[in-house]
């Protein structure tokens, strides 16, 4: 018998998260919210704290570690009366239920709860290619299916502008260059400056912290 390398108690806690958070974000913002890369990789810590293969842990932490650090950082600030960003700002906004903002702060800790999986698990170098087919993918579907800031939309709360491929705020469209320009450089620098830094490290501290081998691209469990 495998001895269980994600503690059952962290499984149930994580699971009973999305059994709350699925159903409200659902209700709250539509089935589209789901396709930020955000919403993405709690999927997949989902299948991956159950199945405990590297693979789903890696590619949700390649996704979103860098962007969810900015996010800790202009929190905390934030907290102090110092927004860095200001992408948290909705945080702090007395309009959104403390229901929504506390179900939101799983921005804060997913990168934790990943990297201790991944630390478990051990990294899969698998992981960089495979996290960024999917962000390609949900990335143009955005662009083409999804609506831009002003649209439309289908009821109150449906997120535009998802994963900001019309530009850097949600609330409206970028016009530095044609949009097309600006989808270009999201499919590019976001698999340049953020993915394959962020793999580089992964399989760098992975493997000097539990030696090589640690980091594999074979299995499904790569410390296996």
């Amino acid at each position: 018998m495998n001895e269980r390398k994600i503690p059952l108690p962290i499984k149930l806690g994580f699971t009973a998260f999305m059994g709350v958070l699925v159903p409200f974000y659902w209700a709250e913002y539509g089935p589209t919210n789901f396709l930020y890369f955000c919403d993405i990789a709690l999927f997949f810590a989902l299948i991956g704290i159950w199945s405990e293969r590297a693979i789903w842990a890696s590619m949700a932490l390649i996704g979103i570690a860098i962007p969810q650090v900015l996010w800790q950082v202009d929190f905390l600030g934030s907290l102090c009366g110092m927004p860095v960003t200001g992408m948290t700002g909705y945080m702090f906004d007395a309009e959104i239920s403390k229901f929504a903002r506390g179900l939101s702060f799983f921005h804060f800790w997913l990168p934790f709860l990943l990297a201790y999986m991944v630390w478990r698990l051990g990294y899969d170098r698998r992981a960089l290619w495979g996290w960024t087919i999917v962000a390609i993918v949900a990335m143009l579907f955005s662009y083409t299916m999804l609506p831009a800031p002003g649209d439309t939309l289908a009821f109150a709360n449906q997120p535009h502008n998802v994963n900001y491929v019309f530009g850097p705020a949600g609330d409206e469209s970028q016009n530095w260059m044609p949009p097309l320009a600006w989808l270009a450089t999201l499919l590019i620098g976001l698999p340049a400056l953020i993915y394959l830094p962020t793999h580089w490290v992964c399989t760098s501290l992975i493997e000097r912290v539990r030696g090589p081998g640690a980091a594999a691209g074979k299995s499904g469990k790569a410390d296996e």
